[in-house]
């Protein structure tokens, strides 16, 4: 059988330094927004179906400067959570965190304290029950400080997925339970495997991470079939209506399979078995998908700004690099940048960002990623001949269940069963 998203306790990797720890009476001081220098970099060559024109122009930065894992630690900023799963900033100059509790809430950090009251709170329409159920991704759109609106993606009672858009009340603090707009549905087959991300890219649109269904080996081939929307990245305009299809939604026009019969419109890739966080690289528009293996790899998958859409990552045939001989390997995959095997330690990966704060120069153009078994937080690079290069930076000694972003780009990590949450920090 398929392992579970969160199937035991951490185990520490051989090669993984435990990383320093301390109370939150030692809370780093914010740092302001830095200013982004970017400059163009090569892409990858995928080969997706029907390709369109890209959304972004893609950016980047220098390859980044030698670091000292030593050099860093862990500070707790608040803890008491219900099983943290996300941690997102509004973008609306507050400053405040927004952590997306697994039962059904959203609660606010503001000022390194956790409000009493949640923002939100849809307990009672969000299932839990399974490990990788509930209330799984929060996203807000670049104009909430003047609209108000935000997105959320949850497992209602019968499991399946639900993408969903609420509203702000008059008080900042707390949105409106009743506001819900429901704009997609997906069925899902099996209690696994869900996904469960969003975040809005530097188009505008939003991005939806979706997993295979669940079970083991994909038993339905998910992934692979363009018209379900199991196994997949899937991007929809939600500034605007479908009125001829009937959606609460837009499809963008540069979808790659946008006005094919024969496909969902809102698939922007495919190929994936459970991408457990995703994000773009603020600098440079990149995306970084970590997806969770089977029995053997976890991967890291890397889609550059000026991409077409439409790459496969290769799942159901394809583990990682690894054939899983389950399908003919198609043409025209896109392997991941990184991989690690369930030998290293651990067995599901965490996606995380590309730091770009202020406060840890050493740091800046690296995508942090972890395992949630292992606690071990790795980071990827690429050097200055374009091989992209995986280095250990510690152990965090916790399953860690997704890392976030404030709005001055500093880091953090969740640990889902301890419900605390940590601030990538200098040591003194």
């Amino acid at each position: 059988a398929a392992p579970t998203l969160w199937p035991s306790p951490p185990t520490a990797s051989p090669t993984a330094q435990p990383l320093a720890i301390v109370s939150a009476t030692r809370r780093p001081a914010a740092t302001p927004l830095p200013a982004a220098t970017a400059t163009p970099t090569a892409s990858v060559s995928p080969q997706p179906p029907s390709p369109t024109a890209g959304p972004a122009t893609p950016t980047a930065s220098p390859a980044p400067a030698a670091f000292e894992p030593n050099d860093y630690q862990l500070v707790e900023i608040v803890d008491g959570l219900d099983r943290p799963l996300t941690l997102v900033h509004a973008g609306d100059g507050t400053g405040r965190l927004f952590v997306v509790e697994q039962p059904g809430t959203i609660r606010i950090l503001s000022d390194g304290a956790l409000l009493p009251d949640p923002f939100l709170d849809i307990a009672d329409r969000v299932n839990a029950s399974g490990n990788e159920q509930g209330l799984l991704g929060l996203a807000f759109p670049p104009d909430y400080a003047v609209a108000g609106a935000f997105f959320v993606n949850y497992t209602d009672g019968d499991g399946d997925t639900v993408i969903a858009r609420f509203q702000v009340s008059a008080d900042p603090d707390r949105a409106d339970p009743a506001s819900e707009t429901i704009l997609l549905q997906i069925a899902q087959p099996y209690s696994n495997h869900n996904g469960g991300d969003l975040a809005f890219g530097p188009d505008g649109y939003l991005y939806i991470g979706s997993g295979d269904g669940g079970s083991a080996n994909d038993p339905q081939n998910n992934a692979q079939d363009l018209q379900s929307l199991l196994g997949k990245m899937l991007r929809i305009d939600v500034r605007a209506a479908d009125p001829v299809g009937g959606r609460p939604y837009a499809i963008p026009p540069s979808n790659p399979l946008a006005g094919r019969a024969d496909a969902r419109p809102e698939i922007w890739a495919y190929g994936l078995r459970n991408p457990w966080r995703f994000a773009f690289d603020r600098a440079t528009g990149d995306l970084y998908i970590a997806d969770v293996g089977q029995n053997t790899i976890e991967e890291v998958n890397f889609q550059p700004a000026d991409s077409p859409g439409g790459e496969n990552y290769g799942w159901r045939p394809l583990e990682g690099t690894r054939p899983t001989e389950l399908d003919p390997v198609p043409d025209g995959t896109t392997p991941p940048v990184a991989e690690y095997t369930h030998a290293e330690g651990g067995c599901s990966v965490t996606g995380g960002y590309v730091y770009r704060g202020g406060a840890l120069p050493a740091l800046v153009g690296r995508y942090f990623f972890g395992d949630y078994c292992s606690g071990t937080i790795w980071v990827l690079t690429r050097d200055a001949a374009g091989v992209w290069q995986r280095e250990v930076f510690g152990q965090a000694g916790f399953q860690i269940s997704a890392f976030g972003e404030d709005e001055a780009g500093e880091l953090y990590v969740l640990s889902h069963r301890g419900g605390a949450v940590y601030q990538v920090a200098a040591t003194p």
